[in-house]
């Protein structure tokens, strides 16, 4: 936020999108917290402007530099980070990305159901899936405090499961009679 203006950072996440204006060039960085805006300044530093014109979306990407607060006119309200960008000073780009086949900022109504499961750690990505992602975690983490502060202990035994329609695979018991063996079930009965 505002706060931070001022500070040294180092940013890591997938390139949303890129735009060119002339001379700077502007990234939306998304990681799990959000989107960050980070500007590229050739006159800031050369070779961190040429880097960064290699960005597509989706590559992964480490980035330093510096916070500094937006001119007024380039505030964005709809964003945590939008009173803010950051001065790229180094960029590494660790990873380079296929183009996806489905944008990940985009509302997937649009898009086909079964092509998003094909590549569900791509739909994963979207902000609206990370936020249900995390919901889970926060309830089941209240659920698993609280049951331990009432003095309950977890314990996770074996958890036996059919085979699927589909016949992807059978499930495995472990054995008592055949140490360091396992049994394959293709049903169980009563």
């Amino acid at each position: 936020g505002i706060k931070e203006a001022g500070k040294k950072v180092v940013l890591s996440g997938w390139v949303q999108s890129r735009r060119d204006h002339g001379s700077l060039i502007f990234i939306d960085l998304r990681d799990r917290y959000g989107l960050t805006q980070v500007v590229s300044d050739p006159k800031h530093d050369e070779e961190t402007h040429k880097e960064t014109d290699k960005l597509r979306p989706e590559w992964v990407v480490r980035i330093e530099g510096t916070v500094r607060k937006r001119p007024v006119s380039m505030i964005n309200p709809k964003l945590k980070t939008g009173e803010i960008e950051v001065l790229a000073d180094k960029i590494n780009i660790l990873n380079e990305a296929k183009t996806p086949p489905f944008e990940i900022a985009q509302e997937k109504k649009d898009v086909d159901e079964e092509l998003r499961l094909e590549y569900r750690y791509l739909d994963l990505r979207h902000e609206r899936l990370q936020k249900n992602l995390i919901l889970r975690h926060n309830v089941v983490k209240t659920i698993r405090d609280f049951l331990n502060k009432e003095g309950f202990l977890e314990i996770e035994t074996p958890i036996l499961t059919v085979s699927s329609p589909e016949g992807a695979r059978d499930y495995l018991v472990p054995s008592r009679l055949h140490h360091g063996k396992s049994v394959s079930y293709t049903h169980l009965r009563a």
